[in-house]
């Protein structure tokens, strides 16, 4: 088993003037584990460790499936928390299924890892994604709506996922992901990411242009039609109440 020790240090807390993540450390950060156990769910037998570390005060979390130390292409998930998707089932995003599928995946493997982030609204928090979705309902799409309020088109940071990655000791992974940022920063941060697993789900009538936007204005990858010549055209419609995604 992972172990659960290493060096203490004290949390940091939260600085940062319009984000709730905190000030960035300097170095890279470091994660610990700080508790563990067994996890059966619905999708699999999973052990869960909780980590603390010295970037932000957020407890995160990683699901794990089989003998992951020293593993190399081992399938992972970073997965940003996203309560309105994940708890609720919002037909807004895509959160919910995304989380699923990938648990299910795992849960079926040899081995594999989900790690559970918690940066609620891509990194600016509940009530500021709630702010977003009410400019989304006058016709803003997502990046413009994170702009309006001051923030970036995406706050998240995989550098505590990276600290949490090299903790548990796997030599390298396949990540299950549509967006480059994350290969780009967790490669940056000294993760080897063996290949790409595309991770998409089927759009609905809620999540259409969110998706479209996701692609046409982020880069996301996608094959099955999430950024269609349809989709883009439609960010030049009138947006419906509720319609345009988080």
């Amino acid at each position: 088993m992972i172990s659960t020790q290493s060096m203490p240090f004290e949390l940091q807390g939260i600085h940062a003037a319009n984000s709730p993540r905190a000030a960035a450390a300097p170095g890279r950060p470091q994660a610990r584990i700080v508790a563990t156990a067994q996890l059966p769910t619905e999708f699999g037998h999973f052990r869960a460790y909780v980590f603390h570390n010295d970037r932000d005060a957020f407890e995160h979390v990683a699901l794990v499936q089989g003998e992951i130390e020293g593993a190399a292409d081992v399938p992972t998930r970073l997965h940003s928390e996203c309560l309105t998707g994940d708890a609720f089932g919002s037909l807004r995003c895509d959160c919910r299924g995304q989380l699923e599928s990938s648990l299910r995946l795992v849960g079926a493997a040899e081995r594999g890892i989900v790690l559970y982030l918690r940066q609620e609204g891509r990194g600016i928090g509940l009530a500021n994604k709630i702010r977003a979705y009410e400019l989304q309902e006058q016709g803003y799409d997502t990046v413009d709506a994170n702009l309006m309020l001051g923030f970036a088109a995406d706050e998240r940071d995989y550098a505590v996922a990276a600290a949490m990655l090299r903790t548990l000791g796997v030599a390298s992974v396949a990540l299950m992901t549509n967006n480059p940022d994350k290969i780009q920063q967790l490669s940056m941060a000294g993760i080897d990411v063996s290949r790409r697993l595309a991770h998409e789900m089927a759009p609905n009538a809620h999540n259409r242009f969110y998706l479209a936007t996701k692609a046409r204005r982020s880069g996301h990858l996608f094959a099955k039609g999430g950024a269609s010549e349809a989709d883009t055209q439609a960010s030049c419609m009138p947006a419906s109440a509720g319609g345009r995604g988080s």
